[in-house]
């Protein structure tokens, strides 16, 4: 009896301290709708379905994921910013709906007065690649093949506007190319010309051009980053080539409406942030071709948000890269 009366009190305890984390990090007391502003199966929705699981059993509350792909992520947010502010609706976004979309297409949101970013949990850097038997292999040979071949060679991107763009034209700038630059709608099309030789040349983003770079289908000149991917250690950065100014990454995170109070972030930012610390989590996040770790508040978020907006705004009027 006395056995009894001591597994019931453990057990007790067990259950008091399991609902003292949930309420730490719950916010609601209701379920949550986590928005994607991209259809099922791409980059963001995939981090969504991932992440929304283990927010789910942390906060003792479903997480339910709606797609609201169209109109440069417009769609997703619009449906975020007519809910209550009261963090129930959030929105799964990769940082281009915010700092790149808004130049090139018009919205009906402003990135940086209507949304607030609330946590970055993986972060997909830029990778330059070639056809596989493309005759540059690296970044010098690349650079001379194209300087032997005026007017000949082309890059893809996966559309007008964006960082795979950005990233063509700065490197025709600073190195004297003369690429032709072909935008498609998204990665996969563009990728398929890449590795079909039609296209040989395209900055693309780690998450979806690793696997075809392990398997040998591209070729990888370099990461568009300040320092070596964990994802390609022995893929050396575009600034050691000396090209400093390819630096482009992309981070993706859950943002909500500026009115959802501090408060709130805050929980939603401690929410999510254990989420990705569980390693299952860290494990599906980092096969799935992202870094993770990102430990950055709300408001370093909403500066960096400022800086690369900013950034791509200077880029877009350098180039004359017009609004579609």
């Amino acid at each position: 009896m006395h056995q009894t009366k001591r597994t019931w009190q453990r057990s007790i305890c067990a259950t008091l301290v399991s609902l003292a984390v949930t309420s730490a990090f719950a916010w609601t007391d209701k379920p949550v709708k986590l928005l994607v502003p991209a259809p099922a199966g791409g980059t963001m929705d995939v981090v969504a379905r991932i992440v929304a699981d283990q927010l789910s059993r942390d906060i003792g509350q479903p997480v339910v994921v709606d797609n609201r792909a169209g109109a440069g992520g417009a769609i997703a947010v619009q449906a975020m910013t007519s809910a209550p502010a009261d963090g129930q609706t959030i929105m799964m976004t990769a940082s281009n709906i915010l700092t790149e979309i808004p130049h090139v297409m018009k919205t009906n949101f402003d990135p940086l007065k209507d949304v607030k970013p609330v946590a970055a949990l993986a972060r997909a850097s830029m990778v330059l690649v070639t056809t596989a038997n493309f005759e540059g292999k690296d970044m010098k040979s690349l650079l001379s093949h194209v300087k032997a071949n005026p007017g000949k060679i082309s890059f893809a991107s996966y559309s007008t506007g964006t960082a795979s763009h950005y990233a063509g034209m700065i490197l025709n700038q600073k190195a004297g190319l003369d690429m032709q630059h072909v935008p498609f709608a998204g990665s996969p099309p563009a990728l398929a010309q890449v590795m079909g030789g039609q296209i040989p040349v395209m900055f693309d983003g780690m998450a979806t051009s690793k696997p075809l770079i392990l398997s040998g289908k591209l070729n990888a000149i370099g990461v568009a980053s300040k320092t070596r991917s964990p994802q390609l250690p022995n893929v050396p950065t575009l600034a050691e080539a000396g090209f400093p100014e390819l630096d482009f990454s992309n981070w993706i995170g859950v943002i909500v409406a500026s009115g959802v109070p501090s408060a709130t972030t805050e929980k939603i930012h401690g929410a999510l942030l254990k989420a990705v610390a569980t390693p299952a989590i860290r494990d599906r996040l980092i096969g799935a071709g992202f870094e993770v770790g990102i430990d950055t508040s709300s408001d370093q978020l909403s500066q960096s948000v400022k800086t690369e907006y900013d950034r791509n705004a200077g880029i877009v009027k350098t180039f004359g890269i017009k609004l579609n």
